[in-house]
């Protein structure tokens, strides 16, 4: 199959892939605002140990992440699988 034609397909299922992408996003937020303090405003703090953590998983490059945070990438990249793997399939 060549590249163009993968591509066409894919195309086919971008409202499916971005579904899963918006619930991977809300299940993210529905954490992160879960570890937040809320402030009498409505505003949300980040405590500061998730702060750190997150701004030095921001600056460190995915090959020199910890195996245990590789994992939980891999993990959020399998849910595209199915659609991916079914699209390729059937056609």
């Amino acid at each position: 199959m060549d590249q163009q034609k993968i591509t066409a397909q894919l195309e086919e299922i971008i409202d499916e892939l971005a579904n899963i992408e918006h619930e991977r996003w809300s299940h993210w937020q529905h954490y992160m605002h879960g570890k937040c303090e809320r402030g009498p405003d409505g505003s949300l703090t980040i405590p500061p140990d998730l702060v750190a953590q997150w701004e030095r998983q921001i600056a460190t490059p995915y090959r020199k992440l910890t195996e245990e945070e590789k994992e939980s990438d891999r993990e959020q990249v399998r849910k595209y699988l199915p659609t991916i793997v079914k699209t390729l399939s059937d056609r």
